[in-house]
């Protein structure tokens, strides 16, 4: 995987921008369409606009946990990419690390608060007696895959900000094609309904997830290191202070 790296401290900018760019918005392109067609899944179910209606209650709470990965992601990447620039690779290491650890922490928090609120939260986002039980087949499971969720987004930041912009290209589509292929296997197939589309979507996660941590244990240039596991707060707060943004 080290040779879809691309040079940033050397390249020109004009092709540093196109090279990084393209990848970044073909991986957009490719997580909105399996957003589409996950919903169209959904919307063929039989009560499938009242189950769309659910979702969408439960949707906000799918947000919050994407913005606490972008939170240590976006906030994280550009602190490492500064060491890099250095010449500092065990900083940037550092941070790496740290990041991972922070998104533990972050997961089983928000996993726990959600779990044990889930019905006051959605009541609030303006669920009905109609939609509640479908807001909550979906969270009930949804929720389970945080952790996925935040090191699939959280870390995949780091991927390209060493450059490897295909390689984090890959981490969305790798899993918007799970998604795409789980989905009508068990909304349809296995009769699970809005359970089931939450559970391919888990599933779909925990692949990108598992691809991710692969790539930055194994093969990128800076890895997650067992002896920065431990958090510190001069980097947390640095990290959260530049991605609460």
């Amino acid at each position: 995987m080290a040779k879809d790296t691309i040079n940033l401290g050397t390249g020109k900018i004009s092709t540093l921008l196109f090279k990084l760019s393209m990848p970044a918005i073909i991986a957009q392109l490719v997580n909105l369409l399996y957003n589409i067609v996950d919903r169209i899944y959904i919307g063929r179910m039989p009560s499938g606009e009242i189950a769309m209606a659910g979702i969408g209650v439960a949707f906000p709470v799918i947000i919050i946990v994407s913005a606490f990965s972008s939170l240590v992601g976006m906030g994280g990447a550009p602190l490492a990419a500064i060491k890099m620039g250095e010449g500092n690779d065990d900083g940037a290491e550092h941070i790496l690390t740290n990041s991972f650890s922070l998104l533990i922490l972050i997961s089983i928090v928000l996993t726990s608060l959600v779990l044990i609120f889930k019905e006051p939260i959605l009541w609030a986002f303006g669920a009905s007696a109609t939609t509640i039980g479908y807001s909550l087949d979906y969270l009930n499971i949804y929720i389970l895959g945080t952790i996925s969720v935040q090191m699939a987004l959280g870390m995949n930041p780091y991927i390209n900000t060493q450059g490897f912009a295909k390689v984090g290209m890959t981490t969305v589509i790798v899993g918007a094609i799970t998604n795409i292929v789980l989905d009508p296997i068990f909304i349809f197939g296995f009769k699970m309904g809005v359970k089931g589309a939450a559970l391919a979507t888990v599933i779909a996660q925990t692949v990108s997830a598992i691809w991710v941590l692969t790539f930055l244990f194994k093969n990128s240039k800076l890895k997650i290191k067992r002896k920065y596991l431990k958090p510190k707060w001069d980097i947390v707060k640095k990290t959260l202070a530049l991605g609460v943004s």
